[in-house]
């Protein structure tokens, strides 16, 4: 069984969608569309009646919905059902909520942190997981490779299929999660004569044939639009 993404032409990229309750990571300089794609994928699973979950660290809900709402794909009216959730780690609402998780050892250490968000997220039978994003999680570890590793594992070990967005401009530096992800994904920024050419790249799928072409991608009234067709030349 494949998770379709509901970004059109990407699917194709993936052998029809992602599989299930593993964990992805979305990696790209800003305003290349890796939040699009998770709004996009959150709408789908909506659409389908799945519980879907969508974790933040810097925007609040209407934030969110507001900035999506300028597309065809629904998301503001998807978002209104009971099937969605959304937490925002550093309000007050969202540390009463994760408070409610607290595990024994304290609940100011990070390995409760951890257990705090994985026990919140089990507790809703979450089936598509948004983490946004890996440069704010850090700021909550002091000891960022070891606290990061332990984190991403608990989130494998979940019943979610987890999208985790990861800022990154040079996409030849590789950090902790995409070595520890079932999959990767690139999102590209072109600035030329021209003007900005886009472009998405599946690094890595495991259970998926691939092949790691740079694919056309552009913004549309609709969202996200991948053309499986065309490859990007850089």
């Amino acid at each position: 069984m494949r998770i379709r993404s509901g970004v059109s032409g990407f699917d194709d990229l993936v052998g029809g969608g992602f599989l299930p309750e593993r964990l992805y990571v979305l990696s790209g300089p800003p305003g290349s569309g890796k939040t699009t794609f998770t709004a996009q994928f959150v709408a789908e699973g909506l659409r389908n009646g799945e519980q879907c979950m969508y974790i933040t660290m810097h925007e609040t809900r209407e934030e969110l919905v507001n900035d999506m709402s300028g597309y065809s794909f629904g998301f503001e009216t998807l978002t209104d059902s009971d099937n969605f959730r959304f937490l925002n780690l550093v309000s007050p609402k969202g540390k009463h909520v994760l408070n409610q998780f607290s595990q024994s050892g304290g609940s100011s250490s990070v390995k409760s942190l951890t257990d705090k968000i994985v026990a919140f997220v089990n507790s809703r039978n979450v089936d598509r997981l948004i983490i946004d994003s890996t440069m704010l999680l850090r700021l909550f570890f002091a000891n960022g490779s070891e606290e990061m590793t332990r984190f991403l594992t608990a989130l494998k070990q979940g019943d979610a299929t987890t999208l985790l967005i990861s800022e990154m401009t040079d996409p030849s530096s590789y950090s902790d999660e995409h070595y520890l992800a079932h999959g990767v994904v690139f999102f590209h920024n072109y600035l030329e004569a021209g003007g900005m050419t886009r472009g998405v790249q599946v690094i890595k799928m495991r259970g998926t044939d691939i092949d790691c072409d740079i694919r056309s991608v552009e913004f549309t009234d609709g969202g996200l639009v991948v053309d499986p067709s065309t490859t990007v030349e850089t």
